[in-house]
């Protein structure tokens, strides 16, 4: 099978358009249709469904992406990559909220850099969704993690992972809580309690709020800091409750120096979503990236 036609397929798998994948690769657009249709013909079966806009690929189509895509990567980084190169590195702008960011995708890309550090520097951008997806429009970021899924055909957007939302106090706090109380009455039991969230608009506080008691806090912020890791330092201090996601609260609930104060059968869930501009995946570096973050992903739970 000529690698020059996989190359092809894979740049046209991950652009999700015949269109873009020739720009990508310096071709006609005639020229990468001709190539996928080769392909085709040698495999026997079809790759690509074409749409109005772009194409889909087939469950054949996925499978070879699946195969073919990390070997055909690490051959351009072989051939792109020389001992005797004194050329800088291939810089990965990320952007994305800054606990998320710093506590989950940082530590993960770092493992990655480590494995293989030629070719791949990395630099972070800490901010709000629509912040960051502002930088990523602008070409001031290559990837960008977001809590909200970005709509139009400039973005191109997968599910990262969810996060669960966990109300938690100090264990001063949870004693004067009458934990009956809160499963019957359910706001009402914690009006009297001091809350702490990242803004005056308590965003954490309210969706949880609204999500599992069907209400909103009575009770404007007793402390306000604009970084989740603050919030759950005041909160073991002894501040005020405080809705925190688990994974950033669960060494401080490990060790009681938060507890738990409600277990809903539903908890509240908030999505976090990989964002890239439509066709950079084509990029080998941007791929790996994108790839490493959704296999670490599979493990956070």
């Amino acid at each position: 099978m000529d690698l020059a036609l996989l190359r092809t397929f894979v740049t046209v798998h991950r652009a999700g358009s015949f269109t873009r994948a020739a720009a990508l690769l310096g071709l006609s657009q005639p020229a990468v249709t001709s190539q996928i249709r080769t392909l085709e013909r040698q495999l026997g079966k079809p790759l690509f469904l074409r749409q109005a806009r772009g194409v889909t690929p087939t469950s054949i189509g996925d499978e070879l992406a699946h195969k073919a895509a990390p070997h055909l990567d690490a051959l351009v980084e072989i051939a792109e990559s020389s001992p005797y190169d004194d050329s800088s590195p291939t810089t990965l702008h990320l952007a994305g909220p800054p606990e998320f960011t710093a506590e989950r995708a940082l530590p993960a890309l770092a493992e990655l850099i480590g494995k293989s550090h030629r070719g791949f520097a990395l630099r972070a951008s800490f901010g709000a969704s629509e912040e960051v997806l502002e930088g990523l429009a602008a070409g001031h970021h290559d990837l960008a993690i977001s809590t909200v899924r970005p709509r139009g055909a400039l973005f191109s957007a997968t599910a990262l992972c969810d996060e669960e939302h966990v109300l938690v106090a100090a264990p001063r706090w949870a004693k004067r809580l009458d934990p009956d109380a809160l499963r019957l009455k359910g706001a009402p039991a914690l009006q009297d309690l001091p809350v702490i969230d990242v803004h005056e608009s308590l965003p954490f506080v309210s969706r949880y709020w609204a999500s599992v008691f069907d209400a909103r806090p009575a009770t404007p912020g007793t402390v306000v800091a604009p970084d989740l890791r603050a919030v759950l330092a005041c909160a073991s201090a002894g501040a005020g409750v405080a809705v925190l996601p688990r994974y950033l609260c669960a060494p401080a609930l490990d060790r009681g120096a938060v507890v738990a104060l409600h277990d809903p059968v539903v908890p509240p869930l908030r999505t976090y979503f990989l964002v890239v501009r439509t066709g950079t995946l084509a990029l080998p570096t941007m791929a790996r990236a994108h790839e490493g973050l959704l296999r670490a992903a599979a493990s956070w739970g």
